[in-house]
């Protein structure tokens, strides 16, 4: 099967990406062979001047295909191989071929000989490809608004390792790459020609013949690029420089202020970064291709390129999803039109869903649509949307205190208040105008959907869809299935999640869930440690230090001392005598009730805000409140409690099967509450730790601390056993 068309065009050749099997392109050791062979084919045709390469599919490509590197893996192990070697064979090979691009046939001396390449790309070009393109002389691409170019890598656990880090930072210098290696950030052509990422954006149709003709009128000196001229200098200096130095150093400081050195990928990027500046362009090379080896041979990185791109992108295709018949939404009826209903109308008008945004009255209904034109008003602002793209969306909401309105919906989400009673009466109205095969599905965050679905005369078309706040930029949604819940709505939640653009994951019912029932315990160890008396700063910095993206006081601010206290007083109407206080209820009740204090929300929580609600720094009278023990527990300690109490509640719901599929567990963990990313997730942290490991560290603490740190009877098995989560609960078609 072949992957590339290769033609000419008088003296320029232009060569074709199509993967006939794919629906986007992306790199394969077979796509690498074949274009390997082209530019051979280029660099031996004295007729030819030099050669666009470009993309007949709507984007040049996705990257390197992630799944083929475990497979190397898997082969070279399988065959008693030296694993570290077959996998840097493989990146040698993509930098040999982009390397052999860049010098184009020059002679080594003169740099004089030399075939130019263009790239022409029409759409999105992500990673390893957007490195190919960083290999050419010059970059074209389409005036597509939609696309997307850049280096993601980071996100799941790698960093450009083709070239890309190497290139970029001797394009921009450290400080201007530092966006694009660090946080992946994507920007669309425009941005990317204003930020030197591209050199022409030109219109769709005249891309390829643009290029073509940029070969054509080319010149020899256009064939080499400037790090391969003598005289070339990094912009901002080389380390060894004064200049430099600064910037080096200050580069290293601010990734591990944003990072705290748990990301094996960063600290890689950055070696990769100093050493190959002190050296020249082929021995940088060789250099990051070392470093990115090491990182594919870190079980840190294997972990979070299995969470964060194998499984993510398994359940976003539907692992989970019933086979029945599809169940596209085509109108859906929100019920609620707060900041959830508003953020959860808005994603769905987005998708091109018509949407009826219910409320008690018309006032409050048009408040929910002011908020969804609030929202694309920002993105009007930050260009990310026209104003005719604003009206189309705005023109999909119907704003109605009307029940009648919905009688047209075939998706249901009700997002009122957390009280059963209203949830009650809101069900059963709705039904009485609903169609009969309609789904209906509540927003809750904490109330069992069995209870729930009591008040519905169909419990079969009845489930949970629990979204995170901010709705439109929150990527999880959590999918509960009740206990008479049926296939087609779990198809249904299934698939106006996919349409909507978001990750799903699907659990039985419980009280809190999933993803609240890990997070809720976070908080809670945080505020009972303040209780105890331990720095509320040592707290938040060991969170920091354990991969947390958010501190648990600041994240505890976030979502607001008013709703925990909710949060806290309805859980003990429910469970009575059964419910067990804890310290945390003390701080709760003293910093909401006593001080007022709710957190971001009104500029008063464990952190000081000033008047457009920046934090600022931890309220000096905590320690009034809450004074300081003059014995600090160790820093570990503080760290293993604040990670076991997400861990430990991640490993009971599996073992309650409200967890089912662990893939679920790793990848819902990370994007919905931002579980330590280095990990792959709660339980990938344990398999990385060791079962064994873990159980002591459980031991430890239930002795000094109670139940809570009690070690699960699955984990103790695991580790009785020498099995892993992984080994023993991962679908095959999954393997990472």
């Amino acid at each position: 099967m072949t992957n590339w068309k290769y033609e000419t065009d008088g003296d320029v050749a232009i060569i074709t990406w199509d993967m006939a099997d794919r629906s986007m392109n992306v790199m394969t050791a077979d796509v690498i062979r074949e274009l390997d062979g082209h530019v051979d084919a280029v660099l031996a045709d004295d007729a030819l001047k030099g050669a666009v390469i470009t993309s007949a599919k709507a984007d040049m490509g996705g990257g390197v295909d992630l799944t083929m590197l475990a497979e190397i893996k898997a082969q070279a192990a399988k065959e008693g191989g030296n694993v570290g070697e077959a996998l840097f064979g493989f990146v040698w090979a993509l930098h040999s071929l982009y390397r052999k691009i860049e010098v184009g046939g020059a002679d080594k001396k003169t740099k004089k000989g030399g075939k130019v390449f263009a790239a022409a790309t029409p759409g999105t070009a992500l990673g390893g490809v957007f490195e190919l393109l960083l290999g050419c002389h010059r970059r074209f691409a389409a005036d597509n608004p939609k696309a997307k170019l850049g280096l993601p890598e980071t996100l799941v656990g790698l960093f450009p390792g083709a070239g890309g880090t190497t290139r970029l930072v001797r394009m921009l210098g450290v400080m201007g790459a530092a966006d694009y290696l660090l946080k992946g950030k994507l920007v669309n052509p425009k941005k990317a020609k204003a930020g030197l990422l591209i050199d022409e954006v030109v219109p769709q149709e005249d891309l390829v013949s643009s290029a073509v003709a940029w070969v054509r009128g080319s010149s020899e000196k256009d064939a080499v690029k400037p790090w391969d001229d003598r005289g070339y200098k990094i912009p901002g200096g080389a380390p060894y420089t004064p200049k430099g130095f600064q910037t080096y150093l200050g580069a290293v400081a601010m990734t591990h202020g944003q990072t705290a050195g748990v990301y094996p990928q960063t600290n890689a990027m950055l070696s990769a970064v100093y050493e190959g500046s002190l050296v020249d362009m082929d021995n940088a090379l060789r250099i990051e291709a070392r470093w990115f080896t090491s990182v594919l041979m870190d079980p840190r990185s294997s972990a979070m390129i299995r969470s964060l791109f194998v499984n993510k992108q398994a359940i976003e295709k539907g692992a989970r999803r019933p086979d029945v018949p599809d169940q596209k939404v085509k109108s859906v009826g929100i019920i609620g039109a707060g900041m959830m209903g508003a953020g959860i109308a808005f994603v769905s008008a987005r998708a091109g869903i018509d949407v009826v945004l219910v409320d008690r009255d018309q006032e409050s209904a048009d408040r929910g649509r002011a908020s969804v034109e609030a929202i694309l008003d920002k993105g009007v602002k930050r260009k990310k949307v026209t104003e005719d793209q604003k009206n189309e969306i705005l023109a999909r909401v119907t704003a109605t205190p009307d029940y009648d309105k919905m009688s047209g919906c075939d998706l249901i989400v009700e997002a009122v208040f957390e009280d059963p009673k209203i949830k009650a009466t809101v069900t059963q109205a709705t039904e009485a105008v609903i169609p009969e095969d309609a789904i209906f599905a509540t927003n809750t965050s904490t109330l069992p959907i069995t209870g729930l679905a009591k008040a519905s005369k169909r419990p079969e078309q009845f489930i949970g869809i629990h979204f995170f706040s901010p709705v439109e930029k929150m990527m999880l949604v959590e999918i509960i299935k009740g206990e008479k819940t049926g296939d087609v709505a779990v198809a249904k939640a299934l698939d106006f999640v996919r349409q909507i653009k978001k990750t799903p994951i699907v659990v039985n019912d419980a009280r809190f869930f999933y993803a609240n029932r890990c997070i809720i315990p976070y908080l809670n160890e945080a505020m009972t440690m303040v209780n105890e008396g331990v720095k509320p700063a040592l707290i938040e910095n060991a969170a920091k230090h354990i991969g947390m993206p958010v501190a648990p006081l600041q994240l505890t601010d976030e979502t607001s001392l008013e709703l925990g206290h909710r949060i806290m007083s309805a859980t003990k109407v429910q469970m009575g005598d059964a419910y067990e206080g804890t310290g945390a209820d003390d701080v709760i009740i003293k910093m909401f009730e006593g001080q007022g204090r709710a957190g971001r929300k009104n500029g008063k929580g464990f952190y000081d805000y000033d008047e457009k609600g920046k934090r600022q720094k931890l309220w000096p009278d905590l320690a009034t409140h809450f004074p300081v023990s003059d014995d600090q527990p160790d820093v570990e300690e503080v760290k293993n409690r604040l990670i076991l109490s997400q861990v430990l509640e991640a490993i009971r719901a599996k073992e309650e099967d409200v967890l089912v599929d662990i893939r679920e567990g790793d990848v819902g963990a990370i994007l919905g509450w931002g579980f330590a990313p280095w990990s792959g997730g709660p339980l990938s942290w344990v398999d990385l730790t060791g079962p064994a490991e873990v159980v002591a560290m459980c031991d430890a603490l239930e002795q000094n601390y109670g139940e809570r740190f009690k070690a699960p009877d699955l984990l103790k098995d695991i580790a009785a056993k020498g099995d892993t989560f992984y080994g023993r609960f991962q679908p095959k078609q999954a393997a990472a």
